[in-house]
């Protein structure tokens, strides 16, 4: 079990912890070229300030990282979950941070560490940065939590997160805080995701393509979900298909679906009630794309859920 200690401003850490009960946030990277590596789903992201704040503030359990975001979809899908009131003063701190001005108009890629059930500490919790800690350090530095350093942060942290609420969005905190006291040692727990990460973890599952058409363009794509997410009750990327948005629709409204062999069907009622529907029936029995990875692939009985729960045949 390992942690992430990434350096950030006050402004950005301030901003978030005036919001309570945040489900998800955005730990976006001002570059277009961003990679991170460093943790799997699960693990903890925590923040630390710039100097002279030498401090660790709070965190988030690690979800996905998504490189090359157009500003724009991660304003649309975050909002004040980037930690900025409006996107323009978001496009004010990407400028600040490449050190080079935003045109007007303009739709910077970057780089987006989507964090879930994240944490802020009062100021009298915070935790002075790990001895170890390099004034050189510029990004942030891993630490393993079973051992040395890391293990001495994973004590402090265990303090400060068990004295924080119980709810829905601090469960997985406090599962870890349960596997710890049992075990002595931290463990893995699947981070809940919020609507914004299920958004772009099913886009990249999907390689960024409609599922049927092969569509590219982001602003006409969306994450759909298989049974709704007021009957699901969470965001499992399992339970989506990325998908063009007229094709979401009729997805949402049982015109289409999809079939447990991944083939894209279309329903007699759609020219039945609208008298039209040629381009869609076109798409009639084609296999749609599927995510590389098996575990990202649609859950099957989901599928066959919608057909008998949605679809209006």
């Amino acid at each position: 079990m390992r942690a992430y200690v990434g350096i950030t401003d006050f402004d950005w850490f301030r901003f978030l912890s005036m919001r309570p009960h945040l489900d998800e946030i955005n730990f976006w990277k001002p570059s277009e070229k961003a990679t991170f590596r460093a943790l799997s789903p699960g693990e903890l992201f925590l923040f630390k300030l710039h100097a002279p704040r030498q401090f660790i503030v709070g965190g988030g359990y690690f979800a996905h990282f998504s490189p090359g975001v157009p500003a724009t979809l991660a304003w649309q899908t975050f909002g004040e979950k980037n930690g900025a009131a409006s996107f323009e003063q978001m496009l004010a701190r990407i400028s600040k941070y490449r050190k080079e001005p935003t045109r007007l108009g303009s739709d910077p890629a970057i780089g987006c560490i989507l964090l879930e059930q994240p944490f802020f500490f009062e100021e009298a919790d915070w935790i002075p940065a790990p001895p170890d800690w390099s004034g050189e350090i510029v990004q942030g530095k891993g630490y393993n939590l079973t051992a040395g350093v890391g293990l001495a942060l994973w004590d402090q942290l265990k303090i400060r997160l068990e004295g924080t609420p119980v709810s829905a969005d601090t469960a997985p905190a406090h599962q870890m805080m349960e596997a710890q006291s049992a075990y002595g040692t931290p463990v893995l727990v699947r981070p809940r995701l919020g609507q914004g990460s299920f958004r772009v973890v099913v886009m990249d599952n999907y390689k960024r393509r409609c599922a049927v058409t092969g569509e590219r363009t982001l602003p006409v794509l969306d994450a759909a979900h298989i049974k709704p997410f007021s009957l699901a009750r969470e965001h499992d990327p399992r339970n989506g298909i990325f998908l063009r948005s007229d094709i979401h629709t009729l997805f949402d409204r049982g015109y289409v679906t999809v079939s447990e062999d991944h083939r894209f069907e279309v329903s007699r009622r759609l020219k039945e009630d609208w008298e039209n529907g040629r381009d869609y029936y076109a798409l009639q029995g084609r296999e749609i794309r599927l995510p590389a990875s098996f575990e990202a692939r649609p859950d099957l009985t989901l599928l066959r859920w919608h057909r008998e729960n949605l679809f209006l045949g």
